[in-house]
């Protein structure tokens, strides 16, 4: 996704942006807010510091265009960034600056990467004189970030800065979309010059979005026409292109079962009858192991990660591949393609549907319902209703399900709670599940949720944190405390690093290195940000609680005392073959 250039650059202009006379020659500083409004920049997520001082300075006129928010810290501002675009299907926006405040942006970035999430980070920079002489605070950030950005670049004329600001959001919102960093040095946004603004839409060489072969089509649909067990897996890219309704329309045209991968979650209803469950390590036993038993898969914005796969020498060996897909790099990575369809999802699903048969494959859903039958009894049914003493955590996910509806954005952390939260919320609506999945990113979802508050803020937030998660970034009380954020935040404990305790106990003689936790008074830390919470620990307690929560207008914080030693099953060990899931 890497895309290199050198300014000046080439754009083509579209959209000019208006400007009184008086304000034509304007600093670096002010174009940098200027062109962030002209491209519709409502709310950037930020920390300020020396380097990055006049643009903070040139904000200070712009307040009632652009919102900031004052974030605790750097990683905070991506992930809320990412949090905000993943709901307002807008592209997230962060100030920080130079040396560490760059640096501290680098596991948000990487996270955005492997979600395809977009985000346009601007960063201060020391003075283009000082480049390359280990001036106070300077560091590399241009070669550091690299690797996990679609696209970045240096400025250090002022008159490059609206080019280059152009030029990131088309590249970060279009095609796959992705982080981009801007890094801009003190002097150019000091120095003045003639600015006008033109939105970039155009980029040689740069095709985002392919062109869609008819031919491909005519193969895929030939191939699903005369599958018996077809099978549709169903990934991130569907939310992307905003593909919902045409998966759907295109499955139930064919009578399709379909799957989602972790990030596909929240694309079909759970309660569609078509839809059969969640793939991966801690998903579903029928969409598993139903995947060796298809003979034509359709795979749909997902890149078979490897929490998907397991061992891939194992993995769909008996079926045909069609993997729609709008970046090449993916298609034929990890599993080959029989059909390939370079394209995006909902202008490839428009076509696709147009040349299936009217079918049915009542036989093959049937399979899936029996093998269900296996986890409902062993697995589901004991989490969801336990008659132990300990509350789990699947039936406290259960009873926020039940409340809301399945309506709530649900912003999960990562960890044993991410993975029951994503098993037993029942989601009704696209873009309601944020979380972190190709990083798998330990601190996400405090700032994540509240970036999807202020994304959607009609709608209700619960971020469902672990306990160890939540002691990653829980400064950013303190931000949701001063801008008024009314997330909702409800922390599963159980004294563990529960995902790492889980491996120990199964896969190295319960030899639990380090994974104990001795925990503060999470309330009371609450608090002290003026944020009221509670905290329970028997069943009794827990229905009266989310409601308390729930009713409560702004934030609230809920720590729920679970099992200790509570495991997620099912489970597919690292590295095995999907066939070998483990029920218990």
């Amino acid at each position: 996704m890497q895309q290199k250039d050198v300014l000046p650059m080439k754009t083509k202009p579209t959209e000019k942006f208006e400007l009184t006379a008086d304000t034509l020659n304007i600093s670096g500083s002010e174009a940098v807010i200027r062109s962030l409004i002209a491209e519709g920049v409502e709310t950037i997520f930020g920390y300020p510091g020396g380097a990055i001082m006049p643009i903070y300075d040139a904000l200070y006129d712009f307040q009632d265009k652009v919102h900031h928010i004052l974030v605790r810290h750097e990683q905070g501002a991506t992930h809320a960034a990412q949090g905000y675009a993943r709901t307002s299907g807008k592209v997230g926006v962060v100030f920080a600056t130079s040396g560490p405040g760059a640096t501290n942006l680098v596991t948000g970035l990487a996270d955005a990467y492997m979600d395809s999430t977009p985000m346009v980070c601007i960063t201060g920079q020391v003075a283009a004189a000082l480049l390359g002489t280990d001036a106070f605070q300077e560091t590399d950030v241009i070669g550091i970030t690299m690797p996990i950005t679609k696209w970045n670049i240096q400025v250090t004329r002022p008159e490059d800065i609206p080019g280059a600001i152009a030029k990131a959001f088309y590249i970060a919102a279009s095609g796959r979309p992705g982080p981009v960093l801007v890094d801009i040095t003190k002097n150019a946004q000091a120095a003045k010059f003639d600015y006008e603004y033109s939105k970039c839409d155009y980029i040689r060489s740069y095709r985002p979005v392919p062109v869609l072969d008819p031919a491909a089509i005519d193969a895929a649909a030939a191939l699903i026409n005369s599958a018996k067990k077809p099978y549709i897996l169903c990934g991130h890219g569907v939310l992307i292109s905003g593909a919902e309704k045409e998966l759907i329309a295109f499955a139930e045209k064919a009578q399709i079962p379909i799957a989602s991968t972790l990030l596909g979650l929240s694309a079909v209803p759970v309660d569609h009858p078509l839809y059969v469950g969640y793939l991966g390590m801690h998903g579903n036993y029928a969409p598993n192991i139903m995947t060796n038993e298809c003979d034509v898969v359709i795979a749909v914005g997902m890149r078979f990660d490897d929490r998907i796969t397991g061992d891939v020498s194992h993995y769909i060996k008996q079926a045909k591949v069609i993997h729609i897909e709008i970046d090449a790099a993916e298609i034929h990575k990890i599993i080959k393609a029989d059909v390939p369809v370079h394209a995006d999802a909902k202008t490839a699903l428009k076509a696709l549907t147009a040349k299936v048969n009217v079918a049915k494959h009542d036989e093959w859903l049937q399979e899936f319902k029996e093998a269900d039958k296996k986890e409902q009894e062993k697995v589901i049914q004991p989490e969801l209703y336990p008659t132990g003493d300990q509350l789990k955590m699947a039936e406290v996910i259960r009873r926020i399900s039940e409340k809301t509806g399945g309506h709530a954005v649900l912003v999960t952390d990562v960890g044993q709670h991410q993975m029951i939260a994503s098993r037993y919320y029942r989601f009704k609506d696209p873009n309601t599940n944020i979380t972190s999945g190709g990083m798998g990113t330990m601190g996400f979802a405090l700032p994540a949720a509240m970036g999807a508050k202020v994304g959607v803020p009609e709608k209700e937030v619960v971020a469902i944190i672990g306990d160890g998660c939540f002691q990653m970034t829980l400064q950013e009380l303190g931000t949701i405390y001063q801008s008024e954020i009314g997330v909702k935040i409800v922390i599963l404990n159980n004294n563990f690093l529960g995902m790492v305790r889980q491996w120990q106990q199964l896969f190295h003689d319960k030899r639990y290195s380090s994974t104990e936790m001795i925990n503060p008074d999470f309330v009371q830390i609450a608090k002290g940000f003026y944020i009221p919470g509670k905290k329970v620990s028997t069943r009794g307690e827990i229905d009266a609680a989310i409601d308390e929560m729930l009713a409560h207008k702004g934030a609230y914080l809920l720590e729920v005392v679970v099992e200790q030693e509570g495991n997620v099953f099912p489970m597919v060990p690292a590295g095995a073959p999907i066939a070998n899931i483990r029920l218990d």
